[in-house]
């Protein structure tokens, strides 16, 4: 059984499934550092968990300019026609 934490403040939680997932990661995997504090720390680590764990995939580092505004355009466009799969670093 999977459990999903959702950070909203919802008074009634919605229910959500997963996507069935066949297991295995392939393609490219872009991780975006969204410019908080530490974020960069989470998304080493990720790095080299995903190089560890899954030595077929390619790793891509992006960086937004800052976190207080959404990811330029030139940007989101660039992640989508090099990536198969985006994680964003959330972090402080």
């Amino acid at each position: 059984m999977t459990i999903i934490m959702d950070p909203t403040d919802e008074r009634v939680p919605v229910t959500r499934q997963l996507t069935p997932r066949s297991g295995a990661i392939t393609g490219t995997v872009a991780l975006l550092d969204i410019a908080k504090p530490r974020g960069n720390v989470l998304l080493d680590r990720l790095e080299a968990l995903l190089k560890d764990r899954a030595p077929g995939i390619e790793v891509k580092r992006y960086f937004k300019p800052t976190f207080t505004k959404p990811a330029p355009e030139t940007l989101r466009q660039k992640i989508r026609s090099e990536a198969d799969f985006v994680v964003e670093a959330l972090a402080d």
